[in-house]
């Protein structure tokens, strides 16, 4: 009943929405063109009263963190920023060597049109680095009213680890033992890097991610609700992985080197920056060691065509080892105050391997259960996973007259080239050879083009438009060849059934506006839009065809700020799930024979409608509280589902008593619930992070008669860091996962623990970190079930992941603050 009135609410809900935000759109396009003010001032240090040369003076938007206009202070310290909208805005002044400078309500309007700042003192720093003086560093978490930031190069336990080790600290993403991400309890997430899509994400997103070391990682950013301007892919939302890049004169650096009983990753970064120049460069990689891990499986099927029940148990291990590397180069050139160009290549190869031997025990009941004969046999299996990719872009900006307007140009491109390979052969308890055997390879390629042009201008007072086209191309091609032994002469011979060539064409066209504005006297704040994208696809795989639609995509947020330290938002947005290659690709794996996994070509894009009300404080100590209700709508929604075949014939080869797990278009799911984040000082020196997601999943499965599933989920974490004397900090991780009911069985529950240290020597630019997890006990047991009618299965994991490590920082390089002849600056971007 009450599933049913919460359905019936958001039904009402959605139509509403989409007709609103239309109209609201329409309402913040129209708002006409307000007067523009005046803000100058004079920076000088407060020490000496000094002119400060060069300082980045900048005005923020108070809604959406957008920079509007900026300057740098001339000779005798002074500045001028002209045309400003009006509106509220946050003011800064920075320059290195000086604590920040902050005006955090300066307000222009008919009333006020100018700001005459007088004299700003800017305080030197009291902590120095070889002679450079550093002081503060963001928070780890910074909750925006568009997005939540986690600011990973500020945690000292993801030191030494990888991208996942990273995601499982980001409030509102939850990690399995897998590597599967969900956000919000929804795994259908777009992953960007650095702002664009790559490939690399396509084939495997757990390996990928697995070569991601967290020493390249500045932040992470985590989007719920994406406005118009995003691509509508990603029903969970998208996390955005922000490399590390430094933007200071000068050519410096750094150094990072990590070794442990589970994993071993490098990386080095290198920054070059003169005059309206900068290029950095970048090389990384990392390797997970070998390790085992046992597994068992105990299974019973029923076959309704001569009522007889088969019972297998399968007790063995597997070995698993990663590898991978990346590199990369990027530049940025501004070619005058107007305009910037930058460009960026990389180049990812990262590849993992499963490595394993099975006991097997298969047995024939009668209907009564009653024994009617037993095979007892071994099984020695391997797959392995390997994936290139070559990823660039070119970025063009131009500013627009009128501070705060921009028009950019960006094509992005991506090549991938997939591989996966498997190989099994079963052998019967004491016999001198295997009786089956299959081998498997697959190669394929993974081609995306993307050109966007994106144009934003200032509409009057506190107003806002953006607009933008977008065309992405993407061409993906596999092909599979399979051998079968034959038992006569121990040879393998192609199986031509089983072998398929497929290629698969996607193409999306898209447009957007948007519009950000202020109602009732900016007592609300909205920020609302539309996207159309038309997709086109086309598949050449057994006579396959997908028809092409198109797919309105709205989206609007409502917010109302409260006080200077706290706002309540209102969001809704639509989004929808293309499947990915891993997804797309009928790659039979047949490593093990009896349990076969494969991907599904005719999977449809799921469909989903998110809604979010969140509550937001900041407090003067620096802590944060997030809190949020959140619902997840899906139709069309995409799960892993498995099919249970007394007999399973591919090509020529027929398989017995076989589950085949692949995704499908299942139905409907809804998630809903309530979610807690936050951080807060519990003393000078010790902090706490915290982050609690409740929520109830409540599934129906058209594929099983409209079964339904609900299930309650809890996922938490928590982060105690404390400093001590000597430039020491340690600090405690914890992370749970509940169990909880898939569509057909139990997933199970998974609990890591993290303690690390990292100490800085002396004054040096050499810090050295320890890190251990998991380290109570060898390994995590997680067991999973599956339930069908006609199919019960228990399977249980041992996995390794005790593990203890030991990292190395080191920062070379000098930062250069030379005063610039006067045209060396004349042509930055924002100078007045």
């Amino acid at each position: 009943m009450k599933n049913s009135f919460r359905y019936s609410i958001c039904a009402f809900l959605i139509p509403i929405m989409k007709c609103i935000i239309p109209i609201l759109l329409l309402l913040g396009v129209a708002l006409q063109t307000g007067a523009q003010g005046l803000v100058a001032g004079k920076v000088v240090d407060a020490g000496n009263a000094a002119a400060v040369q060069y300082a980045t003076v900048t005005i923020t938007d108070k809604i959406n963190n957008k920079l509007v206009t900026g300057a740098s202070t001339d000779s005798t310290g002074a500045f001028q920023l002209k045309k400003v909208p009006w509106g509220t805005y946050k003011l800064s002044v920075t320059f290195l060597g000086y604590k920040p400078l902050v005006f955090d309500n300066l307000v222009l309007s008919k009333a006020i049109p100018r700001q005459r700042l007088g004299t700003l003192k800017l305080q030197a720093n009291s902590q120095s680095l070889s002679g450079v003086t550093i002081n503060g560093t963001p928070p780890v978490i910074e909750n925006k009213i568009d997005k939540m930031v986690y600011n990973a190069a500020n945690d000292v336990t993801a030191q030494g680890g990888v991208a996942l080790d990273v995601l499982k600290k980001v409030p509102q993403v939850s990690v399995d033992a897998d590597g599967n991400v969900e956000l919000q309890g929804n795994a259908n997430i777009r992953f960007l890097i650095n702002g664009k899509p790559s490939s690399i994400f396509g084939s495997s997103l757990t390996d990928a991610l697995s070569a991601i070391p967290a020493s390249q990682i500045q932040h992470i950013e985590v989007i719920t609700s994406p406005g118009a301007k995003y691509d509508a892919q990603g029903t969970g939302g998208i996390i955005n992985i922000v490399m590390k890049e430094n933007k200071m004169k000068g050519v410096n650096g750094s150094i990072t080197a990590a070794a442990g009983t589970r994993m071993e990753n490098t990386s080095v970064n290198l920054n070059m920056r003169s005059g309206n120049f900068g290029m950095n460069a970048f090389f990384s990689g990392n390797a997970t060691l070998r390790s085992k891990a046992p597994n068992s499986q105990d299974r019973t099927a029923f076959n309704a065509a001569d009522s007889t029940y088969n019972h297998l148990v399968q007790e063995g291990y597997t070995y698993l080892k990663r590898h991978g590397y990346e590199a990369g180069l990027g530049f940025d050139w501004n070619l005058s105050k107007k305009d910037v160009l930058s460009a960026g290549f990389q180049y990812s190869d990262f590849s993992s391997v499963r490595d394993g031997f099975t006991n097997q025990q298969e047995i024939n009941l009668d209907a009564g259960k009653q024994p009617l004969g037993a095979v007892y046999s071994q099984r020695t299996s391997t797959a392995r996973n390997d994936f290139h990719a070559f990823d660039w872009n070119l970025d063009y900006k131009h500013t627009l007259p009128g501070k705060g307007g921009d028009l950019e140009l960006l094509y992005t491109a991506s090549y991938g080239t997939p591989a996966l390979q498997s190989r099994q052969e079963q052998t019967y308890v004491g016999a001198p050879a295997p009786f089956s055997g299959t081998s498997n390879a697959s190669t394929g390629t993974d081609h995306q083009h993307i050109v966007s042009l994106d144009y934003a201008k200032p509409l009057g007072e506190h107003a806002t438009l953006e607009a933008g086209v977008k065309g992405t191309f993407q061409q993906i091609s596999n092909l599979t060849d399979v051998t079968v032994l034959n038992a006569g002469n121990g040879g393998y011979v192609k199986d031509p059934l089983q072998s398929y060539n497929l290629r698969y064409n996607m193409n999306v066209y898209a447009g957007y506006v948007s519009s950000s504005f202020s109602l009732f006297q900016k007592f609300l704040d909205v920020k609302a839009g539309v996207r159309v994208e038309r997709t086109e696809v086309s598949i050449s795989y057994q006579d396959t065809h997908i028809p092409s639609y198109t797919s309105f995509v709205p989206s609007a947020t409502l917010s109302h700020k409260l006080n200077e330290q706290s706002f309540v938002k209102l969001s809704y947005s639509h989004r929808i799930e293309r499947p990915e290659y891993d997804e797309l690709n009928p790659f039979l794996n047949i490593s093990d024979p009896y349990n076969i996994t494969t991907g599904n070509p005719l999977l449809l894009p799921e469909i989903a409608d998110n809604f979010e009300l969140g509550y937001n404080r900041s407090f003067a100590n620096g802590g944060n509280l997030y809190v949020a209700l959140m619902e997840r709508l899906d139709i069309q929604d995409i799960k892993p589902y498995t099919t249970f075949y007394p007999s399973f014939k591919v090509g020529d080869s027929t398989y017995s008593n076989v589950s085949v797990t692949s995704r499908a278009n299942i139905g409907n799911e809804n998630n809903a619930g309530l979610i807690i984040s936050g951080s807060m000082p519990l003393l000078p020196d010790l902090d706490l992070r915290g982050n609690v997601m409740v929520f109830n999943r409540h599934v129906v499965n058209h594929l099983d008669s409209s079964n339904t599933t609900n299930g309650l989920n809890w996922r938490a974490n928590a982060n105690l860091s404390y400093k001590l004397p000597q430039h020491l900090i340690i600090e405690a991780f914890g992370n749970y996962r509940s169990a909880f009911n898939s569509i057909q069985g139990r997933a199970p529950q998974f609990i890591t623990y993290t303690l690390a240290l990292k100490k800085q020597i002396g004054k040096s630019k050499l810090d050295i970190g320890l890190v251990a997890t998991n380290f109570l006990r060898d390994d995590v047991r997680q067991v999973t079930t599956i339930h069908t009618p006609v199919y019960d299965a228990y399977s249980v994991r041992e996995l390794p992941l005790r593990s203890f490590g030991v990292s190395v920082n080191y920062r070379f390089g000098k930062l250069e603050f030379k005063k610039e002849k006067a045209h060396e600056l004349k042509d930055y971007p924002g100078e007045n």
